[in-house]
């Protein structure tokens, strides 16, 4: 079960860390172009992948998070957002690797951003958070073919296992 879910963790840092190169090819005016989707731009949709990790591993961790909203900016610029993002997929691997293996059959209790108690299984908020990813990535690579930039191929059967 962990092995999974640390392939899913290291697949998730490669396919960010190709984004995030395909974004640094792009013009400030396209990286920052109000879009039609869920959150404005590739910017925006960028900090709410950093936001929600650190809501969820802050409540997988048990540390918390600061996190306000789902749509919270945590970073202006796009040099800083990628030092951050950096970070996060760091912490993301970390914690990932430090699941106890009895942890991942249980459920996790935290607090909804609206504030009410919730249980789900470890098993399937781990597996939301790589979808999550996935699902968002996929709106970016999206928004690519509105720009100069060809999207990266970001499935994981492109991502080296060894």
């Amino acid at each position: 079960m962990r092995s999974n879910f640390e392939t899913l963790a290291r697949w998730t840092v490669w396919a960010n860390d190709r984004i995030y190169d395909a974004c640094a090819q792009l013009s400030p005016d396209d990286y920052f172009l109000e879009r039609p989707c869920a959150f404005g731009s590739i910017h925006n949709t960028l900090n709410h992948l950093l936001a929600t990790d650190r809501i969820w591993l802050g409540r997988i961790s048990g540390e918390g998070h600061n996190i306000p909203s789902l749509d919270h900016i945590v970073c202006q610029d796009f040099e800083s957002l990628r030092a951050e993002r950096i970070a996060e997929d760091e912490k993301l691997v970390r914690i990932i690797s430090r699941v106890p293996l009895s942890d991942f059959g249980e459920d996790l209790g935290y607090i909804s951003m609206n504030g009410r108690p919730q249980r789900l299984p470890r098993q399937l908020i781990l597996s939301h958070l790589f979808l999550h990813h996935a699902h968002h990535r996929g709106q970016i690579h999206a928004l690519f073919s509105q720009t100069p930039v060809v999207p990266p191929a970001l499935d994981i059967t492109y991502f080296p296992l060894g």
